[in-house]
């Protein structure tokens, strides 16, 4: 991974080690992926056919990172969500077993049957609505923010200061994602700019209405295998 910005100093090295690259991790990171023209989604609904293993390498490096993994209903639903797993060397610098996946869904209607909560070696956490919290299992760890919806700033802060996961990665989809920004509680964008066009009308963006402009403000950028990472501190 070759580092664009910033820029090194002169005789400084331009190769950087994804792990190290990423390894200050804020509090709350968005990681997506997505085509030049905007799509987070491929010609197959998904995102695995964007990115490559340029992507793949972030987007697990990431993952590593993170003390949580959120991801909406919509994804989970989908049943290509499995658990979180760790490749050895990542395993060994993270030193301890892969983040849980952390599902926020306000009616919990989800299939409990999926390895998703049948096999992952750290157990997925669903978070959810008081009136969701009839549907999901008695075995499966629950947090509970919110009458009839899901109170997303108190999610975020019982995770933190009762599960005691400081650094959490959002991976969407959109609507999470939006949610996050909108309620301004994302501290960091991770865009992975895969060289594609989709163009199509039926493709996925990026997010959906914020209801107001949120600034940005780029902090670093690399490119390895013709993907642009572009990580963005968001600002109120």
């Amino acid at each position: 991974m070759r580092r664009l910005l910033p820029e090194p100093a002169p005789g400084g090295a331009r190769d950087v080690d994804p792990y190290d690259a990423y390894a200050d991790a804020p509090g709350l990171r968005i990681g997506m992926v997505m085509s030049a023209d905007g799509s987070v989604t491929d010609a197959d609904g998904w995102t695995d056919g964007l990115g490559g293993a340029a992507d793949f390498r972030v987007f697990r490096t990431l993952r590593a990172l993170a003390g949580a993994i959120l991801v909406g209903a919509g994804t989970a639903r989908t049943g290509r969500l499995g658990p979180a797993r760790l490749r050895p060397g990542l395993r060994a610098r993270r030193g301890g077993p892969p983040a849980p996946i952390v599902v926020v869904t306000r009616s919990a209607d989800l299939d409990w049957s999926l390895p998703l909560f049948t096999e992952a070696e750290t157990p997925t956490i669903v978070v959810t609505s008081r009136a969701g919290r009839a549907r999901v299992p008695s075995a499966v760890r629950t947090v509970t923010a919110g009458e009839d919806a899901v109170d997303l700033p108190l999610a975020v802060r019982l995770l933190r200061e009762d599960l005691g996961f400081g650094q959490l990665l959002c991976e969407g989809g959109p609507a999470l994602a939006t949610a996050l920004v909108r309620a301004s509680l994302a501290d960091e964008l991770c865009l992975n700019i895969a060289p594609t066009l989709l163009g199509g009308p039926h493709h996925t963006r990026l997010l959906g209405d914020l209801a107001t402009e949120v600034p940005l403000e780029p902090t670093a950028v690399y490119l390895d295998e013709g993907v642009l990472f572009l990580r963005y501190r968001l600002r109120a």
